[in-house]
């Protein structure tokens, strides 16, 4: 069988050898002659398997011990909710930056809880800058950042300094590189970038900064909750967090975020610098704000599409159409594609121009 060298957007690439290990667990979990899931989640295999998963990520991103680590459902479109009914004090108001699509999405949702203070946005050039320099208002309870923008390739630098908690949806790029997890109150991510697949979300949560808002809140949207259940309030999606485990295992034994921050680099380095030098080729986000993670491009001549998308295809590539908000061409280069994939494009590219320019 023919490589696919799979750029989607997400669900992202995922290790073969996770995906070994995980198509095993389906037929046979721990020597169980039981499935991973058909068996009880309160089962001490399923226990075990929560237990590491949450460890590993304690253990890779160096969480502090004032931190609860959550693996729950709804994804990070639930976690927008859940962000504000937790955070945003009752009467009161946040501050949100527009960086993109999920970013505005979040700050609808935190509007049906109260004022939202939208104190910057890259809107005005369709998303391809990250905003700097922005006024974050003291009286807001928190500040609200989306750090990586899949549709418009752009990806925050440097965490901003605030004197207000900041809380950041972190899903397409959680575990690509190094953070200061103490510099968030909250951090939550799908996991369909760079965990597992879709179907369970990660909360990092300072449990200092929960019950402050005065307002009721859901059973299920309550942090809470789900922290004196380890988890385990109601049946948890066990495939996805035991894929996630693996994930961050192997993670862990490759060398864990330093060594997959170097190979990030790395592969955004070689794939923009073919954009920046191919005249048939051009980037569509701001150079200095450049997603590590997915990298956006277009055509100088749209002329030429059918003759580079016939290309790209015959050489099995999959999943680089670009959003219908940009346009183009999307190469999310999440923590599992290997940088061999990312030369074949670049081959295709150099190919295709000296066919055509």
């Amino acid at each position: 069988m023919s490589k696919v060298h799979n750029f989607s957007a997400g669900p992202c690439i995922l290790p073969q050898e996770v995906l070994k290990q995980a198509s095993e667990a389906v037929i046979n979990f721990n020597n169980s002659n039981l499935s991973l899931i058909e068996m009880s989640h309160r089962s001490k295999d399923f226990v075990d398997v929560m237990e590491k998963a949450r460890n590993l990520v304690r253990e890779l991103l160096n969480v502090p011990d004032t931190y609860e680590i959550l693996f729950l459902q709804g994804g990070a479109s639930l976690g927008f909710l859940t962000a504000a009914y937790n955070f945003m004090k009752d009467g009161g108001s946040a501050a949100y930056v527009n960086t993109g699509a999920w970013a505005n999405k979040a700050l609808q949702e935190a509007a049906k809880m109260g004022k939202v203070h939208e104190i910057a946005s890259s809107k005005d050039k369709n998303y391809n800058y990250f905003p700097t320099n922005f006024q974050i208002p003291s009286e807001a309870s928190y500040l609200h950042i989306t750090t990586n923008n899949t549709i418009f390739g752009t990806q925050m630098k440097k965490t901003p300094i605030s004197r207000i908690p900041i809380i950041a949806d972190m899903s397409s790029d959680i575990f690509s590189k190094k953070i200061n997890v103490s510099d968030y109150d909250l951090i939550y991510a799908g996991a369909q970038k760079n965990m597992g697949p879709a179907g369970t979300t990660l909360y990092i949560v300072k449990q200092s900064a929960l019950g402050k808002s005065g307002r009721q809140i859901p059973t299920m949207l309550n942090l809470e909750t789900h922290i004196k259940k380890d988890s385990m309030f109601n049946t948890p999606p066990v495939f996805p967090i035991y894929v996630s485990m693996l994930t961050l295992q192997w993670l862990k034994d490759n060398g864990g975020i330093e060594w997959i921050e170097e190979i990030n680099n790395k592969k955004a380095a070689l794939l923009y610098n073919e954009i920046d030098n191919n005249p048939l080729f051009e980037g569509t986000a701001k150079e200095a704000d450049r997603s590590n993670m997915n990298a956006t491009f277009v055509l100088t001549n749209d002329g030429l599409k059918d003759e580079f998308d016939a290309m790209w295809q015959t050489a099995n590539i999959s999943g680089i159409k670009g959003h219908r908000d940009v346009g183009g061409y999307r190469a999310s280069m999440y923590n599992a594609m290997p940088i061999e994939s990312v030369q074949v494009l670049v081959d295709v590219m150099k190919e295709f121009t000296q066919k055509f320019a």
